[in-house]
């Protein structure tokens, strides 16, 4: 039984994709990094490479793995206890230090409880987040005011505002705004609502990976919020992925935020799973 470390993707990917689809929903961030990275380079999130590691048990079989991608800290999948708490002497082995921890919230919690047996550093709770599945689409009605369409290279400029304030506002480090915007715009993966032909909100979406697909970045500027416009794209969006066939219709949402969390409801997203983010501060504070 041992973790493999590497700073090769398709190593990675040959050794773990088979893993992680067989539970995509679960592992819907992992798989959607990992193509990401394929489509826009491993210095999509920095200069520093991604690191990558899968665990094997007695038999050869991988049952757990996790990706880094510098600023932010390593994202785990679930596996077993064992190979958490191996993970926690192999990470301390790699050199990197480490910022915080990704994952399902138990999973999250067993690293960081065998981290700090290892090094007496206690984690903080940053994010608490909600995974949620698409169930019967329910389309807001009435229905706000303005229309859908796919946004194309002349909305970039205004793609790029609006990602930066999205990431700003969620406060997501590492996100380049403008090659996340190409990479979306390349297959067609930004809707925008627009009201007299005026945008006013956006909702992205994953590129179709074993059958899933994840909402991403919905965001209306203030001055539109309280109209309906993203229960509009985020419904507009989601219809879209069904139709086109997809199995898994996904999104993450803050529980923090009532709002967000009571619309994706309404709308017809059911929760699956809860995770956490969790952060180390800088030694000396």
């Amino acid at each position: 039984m041992s973790w493999h470390t590497t700073h090769d993707l398709d190593a990675f990917l040959t050794a773990a994709s088979g893993f992680l689809r067989a539970r995509p929903v679960e592992n819907t961030v992992l798989i959607t990094v990992a193509e990401g990275l394929r489509h826009r380079g491993l210095d999509a999130y920095g200069e520093t490479p991604p690191l990558f590691g899968w665990w094997q048990d007695a038999g050869g079989t991988v049952a757990a793995a996790f990706l880094q991608t510098p600023p932010m800290p390593p994202l785990l999948t679930q596996g077993p206890p064992e190979a958490l708490a191996e993970l926690a002497g192999v990470w301390d082995g790699t050199g990197r230090a480490l910022t915080g921890i990704r994952g399902e919230r138990d999973t999250a919690t067993a690293f960081a409880d065998a981290w700090r047996a290892r090094t007496g550093a206690a984690a903080e709770l940053d994010k608490n987040l909600r995974l949620f599945r698409l169930g019967e689409l329910a389309p807001p009605e009435p229905a706000p005011a303005g229309r859908a369409r796919t946004a194309g290279t002349g909305d970039r400029e205004l793609l790029v505002e609006w990602y930066e304030a999205f990431a700003a506002e969620i406060e997501e480090l590492g996100l380049n705004a403008d090659t996340f915007v190409d990479d979306r715009l390349s297959h067609g993966g930004v809707t925008v609502w627009e009201v007299d032909g005026t945008p006013v909100a956006m909702a992205g979406i994953t590129r179709p990976l074993a059958g899933m697909v994840r909402v991403v970045a919905v965001y209306t500027p203030p001055g539109h919020r309280g109209r309906g416009y993203a229960a509009g794209v985020t419904a507009a969006v989601s219809g879209a992925a069904r139709d086109a066939g997809v199995d898994e219709v996904l999104l993450f949402t803050d529980l923090a935020n009532p709002t967000s969390n009571a619309l994706y409801r309404r709308l017809g997203y059911l929760p699956v799973q809860d995770h956490v983010g969790l952060i180390y501060s800088p030694v000396g504070e």
